[in-house]
């Protein structure tokens, strides 16, 4: 196998709460991918997986680790140079509402990226950009004098997407993409990701708590816990053999369309909430909403091992 073109290690995204209180975020997550792949990072809300997206790209500075693209450590770049690496990733954000400045045009909105990277050379350049842009994703060059509020909740991730598109990145994290669109919509969203991906050969790191949509999208797939990555697998092998007692909670809530298939399916309901990650448990973090705990869990910290070949797990009876 080559090398991997995104590499993260030991990655720690901590917030100093004050009053001596830390909040870990993201707790010590490692993983790789190879160029033109897709990582599905899933989890349930508050287990850190938007930081740790936020985080990989720089949004948010790591507390610790290393970000390695392309073979060189981000982490280490300053951030008077880190303008270079910063057009070779980009990120989608989940609320197409939010995300687009409502007093400027779509022109506006993605020429500023062409402006900040000097991909245009006049305006003209610039709008003809824009409008190519736009094609590519299903819109209307047309489109491009309009402002936010004139389009749907669909139109604006697409808008998004073209943002991203616009200084051509070679890594896009997608944080949670569809989740703020109707379910008719939700699919031609990600089809049309898909398409973008083969064409440009773009690698994704896709965040959502879909695990539908998760295993239709994704090469792999990650599992995250409170801060951590629990179990990690190529997607086939994830649903039809899950290791971690929560993994095989996740995977038992999703539907199935057969009612036959629905009512012998065996529902497995996890007890209590998610626990603070400003103090998590001891030893296992799981422990405390886990079936199948011990003694042991709650002396001993789960270490990432191999169950099966390219199957890693965090639980000491994985």
């Amino acid at each position: 196998m080559s090398k991997p073109f995104i590499e993260i290690e030991g990655l720690k995204k901590h917030f100093d709460l004050g009053s001596n209180q830390i909040l870990k975020a993201v707790n010590d997550i490692s993983f790789s991918l190879q160029k033109g792949e897709t990582l599905g990072l899933v989890g349930e809300s508050g287990c850190g997986k938007s930081t740790a997206g936020r985080t990989i790209i720089r949004l948010y500075e790591p507390t610790a680790g290393r970000i390695s693209i392309d073979g060189t450590d981000i982490t280490k770049v300053s951030k008077s140079k880190f303008k270079a690496y910063r057009s070779k990733m980009q990120m989608v954000f989940q609320d197409p509402y939010a995300s687009l400045n409502p007093r400027m045009t779509i022109l506006d909105i993605i020429g500023e990226a062409l402006d900040i990277h000097g991909l245009a050379s006049g305006k003209a350049e610039r709008k003809r950009r824009v409008e190519e842009l736009l094609e590519i994703v299903g819109l209307n060059g047309e489109h491009a004098s309009r402002y936010p509020h004139e389009f749907s909740g669909g139109q604006r991730q697409r808008i998004g997407i073209t943002r991203a598109l616009a200084v051509q990145p070679q890594f896009m994290i997608l944080d949670e993409p569809i989740s703020a669109l109707d379910v008719s919509i939700q699919a031609q969203i990600i089809n049309l990701l898909i398409d973008l991906q083969k064409k440009m050969g773009l690698t994704y790191l896709f965040v959502a708590h879909d695990l539908s949509m998760i295993k239709y999208m994704s090469d792999r797939v990650a599992v995250m816990y409170l801060g951590k990555i629990v179990e990690l697998a190529k997607s086939e092998d994830l649903y039809a053999n899950p290791q971690h007692p929560y993994t095989k909670a996740l995977l038992s809530a999703i539907p199935v369309p057969d009612p036959d298939v629905e009512e012998g399916k065996e529902r497995i309901v996890l007890k209590g909430d998610l626990p603070s990650p400003v103090s998590p448990p001891s030893g296992c973090a799981f422990r405390t909403r886990c079936p199948a705990a011990t003694e042991r869990c709650a002396a001993e910290v789960p270490v990432l091992r191999e169950t099966r070949p390219g199957h890693i797990a965090a639980c000491h009876y994985a």
